[in-house]
Formats: structure tokens, C-alpha cells, sequence
């Protein structure tokens, strides 16, 4: 294969049998599965530039933006990673527009088997591309609701009960037993009823709408997983090599290490 180069943006994924991964660098894509087993380089140029805007920045903000993006662009604001902390309707959003199409859509607040059992939220047009990404075995949807301000006051809830977070190492150990994810939500919503009952006084009988879905089921193209975990990161060392023994959430599985290709979005690599 002749090599390509190009700004790396977060794999591309489709929830096949097992998830079918891309390699995207620029406009270019690299279908990654057929690679399992073989040797793989990937160069980081020195250079990186935004994921926004396109200019050359000397380092990347906020997952692969420069620094004036980063300081004025609605997605780089700290109510994306603290949605129930969302300022829309107080008329300082940074976007209004982007906001309009991001967040004051439908949400879902899921319980997924990522690191064990957690809970999560994506928008509705996100699922399972979600959790995927976050490299979960098993996902359940549990409830629709109107905004991304609401699902992040409903997931505060649970996340009272049960984690809101992966533990990364231990999702790329692959040791994850399988859950009874229809129980734990019926353990767990009676435990925040009266913090549901609430937000619909708040927001409206509409806006917090359970679901019964049957959970989904999501397997990896890994040939082996690591027993301890090291880290590959362009920042220290512009060469990652090594033979692919898979592909989880978004990371790269090495027998020499594991990368996480979206931490270096808007960075220039070559591969191949």
C-alpha cells in the first residue's frame, strides 16, 4: 500500500459483526479490519492544524482545535462535557445555532457495559456511533428526551447510583463480563423516580419519555488483548509501529502499545 497523508480525525465505524473501522486521515479512508494481523506505521508529521477552522496551530485544544477556536466555538465550551450545566436559555450560548442542532435535539440516556456497567447520553442521531467509540460490549437505551440539558440533569441522577465514566485501561483489557443490562435499569430508574417527576414539572409531561428497547450487543475486531497497557503518544515520539492486533473504541491495538487516534485529531500523520 503506497503511503497517505493527512490530519487524523476520529475513525469512522460501523456496528457490524464485528465493527467495521476506518482509518481517515484528511479525505482519505483506510479500511483498517483487513489490517489485523499485520505491520502498521503511522509518522506524525509536526504538523497539526484545527479541526475547525483549518489554520496551523503549534498545539491542539479541546480535541484537535486552535486556540481561538477553542476559546469561542460553542462544541469547546465546558457545558459539552457538563451538559446539565447548559446556558442556551440564558442567551450566552456561543452559538446559538450550533446549539439548535446539537443540543436542542432529542437525547438518549443509556446504560452501556464499557469498563463495567455506566451510564451515558448521545444524541438521539449519535446511536450506536456513541458506543462504539466508547468501546461498550452492550448498550441499553433507556430514555428519550427533548434536549441535551435534560439528559445531562437525568444522567447527574444516576450517576448518583452508577458510574458516568470508562475506565479506559480496563475497557482495553477485553475483560468486561456481560451484563443484564434490562435488570440494572429496573433496579435503577425506580431509585431516581422522584427526580424524574420533577424534571417534567420542570420541563414538561414530553420531555423525559422511557423507553423498552432490547439492549444491543457489540463485538470488536481484536485478535488479542494487552495484560498491561502502555501508551503511544505523537507528542513524545512520532512514530508508532507496530503489528494490529485490533481495533476498540478508538483505539488502536499494538503489540508494542495502544493509541487513542481521536486524543490526536487535527494532527498531521502518514501511513503506510
Amino acid at each position: 500500500m503506497s503511503s497517505i497523508t493527512g490530519t487524523l480525525v476520529k475513525m469512522p465505524a460501523a456496528l457490524e459483526a464485528p465493527v467495521a473501522y476506518q482509518l481517515a486521515l484528511g479525505e482519505e479512508r483506510v479500511a483498517l479490519n483487513p489490517l489485523i494481523g499485520q505491520p502498521i506505521i503511522l509518522t506524525y508529521t509536526g504538523n497539526i492544524y484545527c479541526d475547525a477552522c483549518g489554520r496551523k496551530s503549534s498545539k491542539s485544544y479541546s480535541q484537535g482545535h486552535c486556540f481561538p477556536c477553542m476559546k469561542k466555538l460553542a462544541r469547546c465550551d465546558m457545558c459539552v462535557m457538563k451538559p446539565e450545566t447548559c446556558h442556551y436559555f440564558e442567551g450566552t450560548c456561543r452559538e446559538p445555532e450550533w446549539g439548535d442542532s446539537h443540543c436542542m435535539v432529542p437525547h438518549v440516556v443509556y446504560l452501556a457495559n464499557t469498563s463495567g456497567l455506566k451510564v451515558g447520553i448521545t444524541r438521539a442521531t449519535q446511536v450506536p456511533t456513541r458506543w462504539i467509540d466508547q468501546g461498550a460490549t452492550q448498550a441499553l437505551p433507556i430514555f428519550r428526551v427533548a434536549t441535551r440539558q435534560i439528559s445531562g440533569l437525568v444522567e447527574v441522577a444516576l450517576a448518583e447510583l452508577v458510574a458516568d465514566k470508562t475506565n479506559w485501561r480496563a475497557m482495553l483489557k477485553g475483560d468486561e463480563a456481560p451484563l443484564d443490562l434490562k435488570a440494572e435499569a429496573a433496579r435503577l430508574v425506580p431509585e431516581i423516580r422522584a427526580r424524574l417527576a420533577d424534571l417534567s414539572l420542570r420541563f414538561g409531561a414530553e420531555a423525559i419519555v422511557p423507553l423498552d428497547e432490547s439492549p444491543v450487543e457489540i463485538s470488536y475486531p481484536v485478535t488479542q488483548y494487552p495484560t498491561k497497557i502502555a501508551s503511544h503518544n505523537f507528542d513524545k515520539n512520532n512514530t508508532v509501529s507496530g503489528v494490529l492486533l485490533g481495533i476498540k473504541g478508538q483505539y488502536l491495538i499494538l503489540d508494542t502499545g495502544v493509541i487513542n487516534l481521536r486524543k490526536f485529531t487535527g494532527y498531521e500523520v502518514s501511513f503506510g
